[in-house]
C-alpha cells in the first residue's frame, strides 16, 4: 500500500482588488477558525472566517498604518498575532506589533531595518524576525545592515525583550567567504550586503535557518547563544547536466534543454523538518537580482571556453538569458568564463550542514509544460506564454511543510505560472512528485489565482472541517485559495 494525497480547491476568497498586493501572506488561528491576511493595498490585516472553509467570509480589518509604513509578514501562535512592520525610510528600524486575535494591541517592540519575515519557535517562547536591511532604491549608499531579531516572550508578550543577531563578526572575512562560494557584492562589507529574507526554526528549537537570497547562502542562528553561528554557501546548479534542463529563451516556445549555464539557487522561502531523527531544510529556489544582470548577447564571452560564443548569443539559444555581471569572470580579464543565471527553477532539500540532499532538477518545467502548456513560463496568463523563460522560469517562491497520515509533504508555490506543486519528502534523498494543481479560468485559459506568495498548512487537528488544508495567498489576483488535502491511498497487489 502506498500513501499519497490529492489537493482539491474547496474555497476561495476574492478581495476584489487586483495587482495591488491585497492578499500577500496568510496565517491561521485554530481557536477562532480564522485566516489573517496581509492586505498591502489597504495596509491592513484582513480577517476571514473559515469555520466553513468552502465559504470564507471577511469579518474585519485590523489597521496597521499607525505603526509604520507597511506590513511584510504575520505569524500566529497561542492566540498571539505577530506582525512585521517596516519603517518609513530604508534605514529606519522596524517593529513587531503584537495583537490578540481580536485585533487589540498587546505590545510593540523595535527590531532591525525592514523586518521581512516573522515566525514563532515551536514552543512559542520566542519570536524570530529576518530583518532584510535592503538598500534604498533611489540612494544605494543608504544601506542598513541585515540582522535577525530574537524576541523573548517567555514571560509574556507585555514583557518581551529583544536581542539582535547581526553579521558584523563576518566583516573582514569577505575574501574567505567568497572563496567558499558566498556571493558578496563588490566593495561591500558582509553585514551590509546580507539581506535576510526568510527564516525557519529546527523542530527541536535550537537553530534557525535564514535564507540570504542575493548571497546564495543560508545563515544558521544558534538560538541558545543568540548569534549567527555559520554561513552555508549553496553552490551552483549545473544546467548542462542530465535532469537539469531549462528553457533559457523567451523566443522559442517550450524548449527545455541542457546548456552551458550555471544557476544560483538563491532561495526565498525556507522550511525545516525532521526525518529519521535528522534535521533538514527545504528551499524554494526563486532567484533575485539587484540590477547587476545583463543578457548573454551583451557579454563578451571567453573564446576558449565558448568557441561558438556567437552562436550561443542568438535569441533562440542563450542570447536572451539574464545572467549576472558580477559573477563568471573567473580570471578577471574582462570576458566571461562562466554564465551564471538567477534561481534554481526548483526546490531543494539540504541537511543541517547545508549539504544538498535532493533537488527537483527540471521537474517544474517539465510538469508545467505537460499540464498547462499554454501557461508555460508565463505570468499566469495565456498572452504572457514563455515570457519568463529568459529570467527565472516558473519562479518557485513559497514553500511549507505538512504531515498527512504519517507522511511528510512539501508544498511549493510557483509565483509566475501559478499553482502549487506537492512532493512527498518523507525520504529526503528520494523525494517524489505527487501533484501539481493550478485552477484555470475556463473562459480565458488564464490561471484563476495569480502570483502565489504565501502558503500555510493547516493540520487535520487544527482544521475547521477536520481535514488537512492548504491556504495560498495570491498577490496579483488578490485572492486566497483554500485546498483540502485528501488521502489518495494506492493499494498494491499484495494488499488486494
Amino acid at each position: 500500500m502506498s500513501n499519497s494525497i490529492q489537493l482539491t480547491q474547496i474555497g476561495r476568497y476574492d478581495s476584489g482588488v487586483f495587482d495591488e498586493g491585497a492578499a500577500e501572506i496568510t496565517a491561521y488561528d485554530p481557536d477562532s477558525q480564522s485566516i489573517y491576511v496581509i492586505n498591502g493595498a489597504e495596509k491592513t490585516i484582513d480577517v476571514l472566517d473559515v469555520s466553513d472553509p468552502t465559504n470564507p467570509n471577511f469579518t474585519k480589518a485590523i489597521a496597521i498604518e499607525e505603526f509604520g509604513d507597511g506590513i511584510n509578514s504575520i505569524a500566529i501562535k497561542n492566540g498571539i498575532v505577530a506582525a512585521a512592520i517596516e519603517g518609513e525610510a530604508a534605514d529606519d528600524l522596524g517593529s513587531i506589533v503584537f495583537f490578540d486575535t481580536d485585533g487589540n494591541v498587546l505590545n510593540q517592540v523595535t527590531v532591525g531595518a525592514l523586518p521581512d519575515m516573522v515566525t514563532f519557535t515551536p514552543d512559542g517562547t520566542k519570536v524570530l524576525v529576518a530583518n532584510e536591511g535592503e538598500a534604498d532604491e533611489d540612494d544605494p549608499s543608504i544601506n542598513p545592515e541585515g540582522s535577525v531579531s530574537i524576541i523573548d516572550i517567555s514571560s509574556g508578550v507585555e514583557s518581551a525583550t529583544v536581542a539582535t543577531a547581526d553579521f558584523t563578526a563576518f566583516n573582514g572575512q569577505e575574501a574567505e567567504l567568497r572563496g567558499r562560494g558566498v556571493r558578496i557584492f563588490p566593495e561591500q562589507t558582509f553585514a551590509n550586503d546580507v539581506e535576510p529574507e526568510f527564516i525557519t526554526v529546527s523542530p527541536d528549537g535550537t537553530q534557525a535557518f535564514v535564507s540570504l537570497q542575493e548571497n546564495n547562502a543560508i545563515a544558521v542562528v544558534d538560538l541558545e547563544a543568540g548569534e549567527i553561528s555559520e554561513i552555508q554557501p549553496l553552490g551552483l546548479k549545473d544546467y548542462s547536466q542530465p535532469g537539469n534542463g531549462f528553457d533559457p529563451s523567451d523566443k522559442d516556445g517550450i524548449n527545455i534543454r541542457n546548456a552551458p549555464v550555471f544557476g544560483l539557487y538563491q532561495p526565498d522561502a525556507i522550511a525545516a523538518y525532521e526525518a529519521d531523527g535528522e534535521t533538514y531544510y527545504v528551499t524554494a529556489n526563486e532567484g533575485d537580482a539587484r540590477s547587476e544582470d545583463k543578457r548573454v548577447a551583451e557579454l563578451e564571452l571567453d573564446p576558449n571556453v565558448f568557441p561558438h560564443g556567437e552562436v550561443l548569443k542568438a535569441e533562440t539559444e542563450l542570447g536572451r538569458l539574464e545572467v549576472s555581471t558580477i559573477d563568471g569572470d573567473i580570471d578577471g580579464d574582462g570576458d566571461y568564463d562562466r554564465l551564471i543565471s538567477y534561481g534554481g527553477r526548483s526546490f531543494s532539500i539540504r541537511d543541517a550542514k547545508g549539504n544538498l540532499v535532493f533537488d527537483s532538477g527540471d521537474a517544474f518545467a517539465q510538469i508545467t509544460a505537460e499540464q498547462v502548456p499554454e501557461l508555460f513560463n508565463s505570468n499566469g496568463t495565456v498572452d504572457s506564454f514563455d515570457s519568463r523563460s529568459d529570467a527565472k522560469g516558473a519562479e518557485p517562491e513559497g514553500v511549507v511543510i505538512g504531515e498527512v497520515d504519517g507522511s511528510t509533504y512539501a508544498f511549493v508555490g510557483l509565483e509566475r505560472v501559478g499553482g502549487v506543486i506537492a512532493y512527498d519528502i518523507s525520504n529526503p534523498s528520494e523525494s517524489e512528485f505527487v501533484q501539481y494543481i493550478n485552477p484555470i479560468d475556463p473562459e480565458t485559459g488564464d490561471a484563476a489565482d495569480l502570483a502565489p506568495e504565501g502558503l500555510e498548512f493547516i493540520s487535520a487537528v487544527d482544521s475547521p472541517n477536520g481535514e488537512p488544508l492548504l491556504t495560498v495567498s495570491n498577490e496579483v489576483s488578490g485572492t486566497v485559495s483554500i485546498y483540502q488535502i485528501d488521502n489518495d491511498t494506492i493499494l498494491s497487489a499484495e494488499d488486494l
